[in-house]
């Protein structure tokens, strides 16, 4: 056995801080890696060292093995833990690893690249007796044998990529005269995403669960599971909310399930922690999807029922040490739910987003736990994965887990970025989640485009409020600049002045007519709704940058909402909902038809992956024009009306801001 006495965390954020936790509960001492744009993050300082990597995107920084080895030698680290993502499933770095005398904290080499291609897995699965959806996996790659194959097997099929996760390079296939364009995209994405283009098809299991079983094993001959996971409610194949354990699962099904996931770990002589993924049929058959070869996002929800820490497994079983409990000795008490708190609208299809944290209030309580990497003052960027932290609950009962996450998740705070946080909170309180009555199929059911276009759209109580709480934060501040006192701010020698407030929210402009009646009380009128509202700013600053309490009265009920101040912009969450305002009432008139001026800009930071037209090219409206890479995903830009390209100002590889104009389309005629 090897005892290790610093571990290198190849990895950022959320993850990096979560195994760092560890690392110092067991004495490890821990060295942190970081790029510029982690410069300061809280995984860098909350490790005994840290290393500076290199600039911000991932391919010259945490996906540079040969910089995170010589950052090991050079602080004397004897073992590195590649957290998920990143490094954490290639097996050339963890053979690197072991060729330098450091120790890969995961499984060999071996496991690691046969797993990692989805078709070889399945073949290897498939000969260990283990049961799988059917499908393609064949050498032959070409699209026109792969439009076959599909043809064969069925329509609905899964277009897949063979290597990578997350849901990209994946493609679900209703129609034949669909099937060459999923092919060509899950492809590109592919290739840009994992470096390979490969591709599998497999058979759409209808109205199926997405269940996965923990495993884990020793170098002394134990596997055992650790139960199962139920993670059915995705976004674009990508995990949104996931439970311990699933709803669907009985103990009966717990036993099978977990006997045929030791199998296929010890089919493949695996080391470490991994997971078994399958698709669960109405029926109560199960599938073998794939195994994700590292720790899980979602593995907190297991480490609640089963009373264990994973991470402490995984350096046990690095160490050379046999797993701490056996089969027999792994039970299962209460439940617990994740979700995934990650920077994105899902009223624009889900874009990411990027910003700085303005203000930060993390929930607490009993059977809560919060894992993020997190600060005030930081920048939330366009480098990586959307994800910026996980809220996770415990309870002795399903329905006592989800009352409790739902409740933190309206404790906390995050202003200054959009965050998915009010659609996790609408799938929580949707009486299909609630019953358990769900499947894969739960967000386009429950959560339609046109639901989603409505969460970031406030009520018109909300924006009254809020044109009240503009004008009320200005007034504060005229009291405390002007040196007149308090009675005079305000006052007219006839009546009170009735002042519009025009507001902007999420694109939508509002004007909201402000009357002041005291100090701090108006009457505010929004079309037919009027509110008299009583406005108090916590202390004597009111609304001032910084998070801030805002309580307010309207028709005898007082609420809160927390309140931060970026700039011209203050964001206001109301607990359920998070909105900006600014002040436009002062601002120039917009141009009418701006949206289809021809001009294409950047919906966010990223990097230009394609260029599709040239300066002089005929386009048609929905013409593909560019594409833009950004948080590991990939936005296609396209014409919003027939014309010419007369300006093209990027080319492939170019790094672009937000709202950078990237192409011009003079209309036709």
């Amino acid at each position: 056995m090897t005892r290790l006495s610093k571990v290198l965390v190849a990895n950022r954020g959320e993850i990096a801080a979560r195994v760092i936790r560890t690392c110092r509960k067991l004495g490890i001492r821990t060295v942190a890696v970081y790029s510029d744009a982690d410069r300061g993050a809280p995984h860098v300082l909350a490790a005994d060292e840290a290393v500076h990597l290199g600039a911000s995107p991932a391919r010259e920084s945490y996906l540079v093995a040969e910089k995170l080895l010589a950052a090991a030698r050079a602080t004397g680290a004897d073992a590195v833990h590649p957290g998920y993502g990143f490094l954490s499933e290639n097996d050339q770095f963890s053979s690197a690893c072991a060729e330098a005398g450091i120790v890969f904290v995961g499984p060999r080499p071996e496991a690691v690249r046969l797993m990692g291609n989805k078709r070889q897995a399945k073949l290897r699965m498939l000969a260990a007796g283990v049961p799988c959806i059917p499908g393609y996996e064949g050498a032959d790659q070409s699209d026109e044998t792969l439009a076959q194959e599909a043809l064969r097997i069925g329509l609905p099929v899964m277009v897949k990529a063979a290597a990578g996760g997350g849901g990209r390079g994946m493609r679900l296939v209703t129609a034949p005269e669909a099937l060459a364009e999923a092919i060509r995209s899950a492809r590109s994405e592919a290739e840009n995403a994992f470096g390979s283009g490969e591709l599998i098809l497999e058979k759409a299991v209808v109205n199926a669960r997405h269940v996965e079983i923990q495993v884990f094993a020793d170098s002394h001959g134990n596997v055992v599971h650790l139960g199962e996971r139920d993670c059915s409610v995705q976004r674009r194949h990508q995990k949104i909310i996931e439970e311990c354990p699933s709803p669907a699962v009985t103990p009966a099904l717990r036993e099978a399930m977990g006997e045929v996931a030791v199998a296929a770990a010890r089919a493949i002589d695996y080391l470490g922690a991994g997971t078994i993924e399958f698709l669960l049929a109405p029926t109560g058959e199960f599938y073998f999807m794939e195994m994700n070869t590292r720790l899980q996002v979602e593995h907190p929800v297991t480490e609640l029922v089963t009373g264990t820490d994973l991470v402490a497994w995984q350096l046990a079983v690095a160490a050379g040490e046999p797993l701490p409990k056996s089969q027999a000795e792994i039970d299962w008490r209460g439940h617990a739910i994740e979700v995934r708190l990650c920077a994105e609208d899902p009223a624009r299809e889900f874009m990411p987003q990027t910003g700085r944290i303005v203000a930060l209030e993390l929930p607490e309580g009993e059977g809560v736990r919060v894992d993020h990497g997190l600060a005030e003052g930081r920048d939330v960027s366009p480098f990586y994965d959307s994800m910026v932290g996980k809220l996770i609950a415990h309870g002795a009962t399903r329905e006592e887990a989800r009352c409790r996450l739902v409740a933190a998740l309206e404790r906390l705070a995050l202003l200054g970025v959009v965050t998915n946080k009010e659609l996790l909170l609408h799938g929580l309180r949707h009486p299909a989640f609630a019953s358990g009555e769900y499947d894969t199929g739960f967000v386009p059911a429950h959560l339609p485009s046109a639901t989603l276009a409505g969460l970031g759209a406030p009520t018109a109580r909300q924006v009254a409020v809020a044109g009240a709480a503009l004008f009320h934060a200005d007034a504060d501040a005229l009291r405390r600049t002007s040196g007149l006192p308090s009675e005079l701010v305000g006052w007219s020698s006839s009546h009170a002045p009735s002042v519009p407030v025009k507001i902007s929210c999420g694109g939508e402009e509002r004007v909201v007519v402000v009357r002041p009646i005291g100090r701090s009380s108006y009457e505010v009128e929004l079309g037919d709704l009027t509110l008299t509202l009583e406005v108090e700013g916590e202390g004597e600053g009111g609304l001032r940058e910084g998070a801030r309490l805002l309580r307010f009265t309207a028709g005898g009920t007082t609420a809160t909402a927390r309140v931060a101040r970026d700039g011209a912009t203050t964001w206001i969450d109301w607990g359920a909902a998070v909105h900006a305002f600014t002040d436009v009432s002062l601002a120039p008139r917009r141009a009418e038809g701006r949206a289809t001026d021809g001009r294409v800009l950047a919906p966010i930071d990223g990097k230009v992956l394609r260029v599709e037209v040239a300066v002089g090219d005929v386009v048609k409206k929905g013409q593909l024009l560019v594409v833009l890479e950004a948080m590991k995903m990939e936005f296609q830009l396209a014409a919003e009306l027939d014309g010419t390209v007369a300006t093209l100002s990027v080319a492939p590889g170019a790094q672009v801001s937000a709202r950078h104009l990237l192409v011009e389309v003079a209309p036709a005629g």
